[in-house]
């Protein structure tokens, strides 16, 4: 009978062993984050604001709607611009054709303080129509809304 009580005892303490995580154990440290609220039509406003900066002709501008440690893929050259100087030379470029976009399709998803605008948009380069595809990603900066990633390439 006492043999079959250990049995019993260390049984108990091994299934209370395995149902603790250590890697998981106490989260009283863990991040806790107050998410943004927001909604479709304030991220499709995000591209708005985009391309109002890219028709305003000022690759400084634009560039400032992109979070200091973020990536563009740009349609019409390579390589990637990962620094702003990188995408502040990139844009300063593009401005020479005059470029303005407009969404053809677009397909938002949101989550706690970022969001994913996705789809397909029609660039205007001096009268020039190229259709290509896109992909911003976005986080909330706690004022305002920054691109982390923008990624551009032309519809075969």
């Amino acid at each position: 009978m006492k043999t079959m009580s250990l049995v019993w005892l260390f049984f108990a303490l091994f299934l209370a062993g395995c149902s603790t995580n250590p890697a998981h154990g106490d989260r009283s440290h863990a991040r806790k984050e107050t998410c943004k609220p927001t909604s479709e039509a304030e991220i499709h406003e995000e591209f708005v604001r985009w391309n109002t900066a890219l028709r305003g002709g000022v690759a400084e501008l634009i560039v400032a709607i992109y979070a200091p440690r973020s990536i563009l893929l740009p349609t019409r050259t390579y390589p990637v611009r990962i620094t702003q100087q990188e995408k502040i030379g990139y844009f300063t470029e593009l401005m020479r054709a005059h470029p303005s976009a407009e969404i053809d399709l677009e397909f938002i998803e949101i989550g706690c303080n970022s969001a994913v605008n996705s789809g397909l948009y029609t660039f205007n380069l001096d009268g020039q129509y190229v259709k290509a595809r896109y992909s911003f990603s976005y986080r909330w900066a706690g004022t305002q809304w920054l691109i982390t990633s923008h990624h551009s390439s032309v519809v075969p």
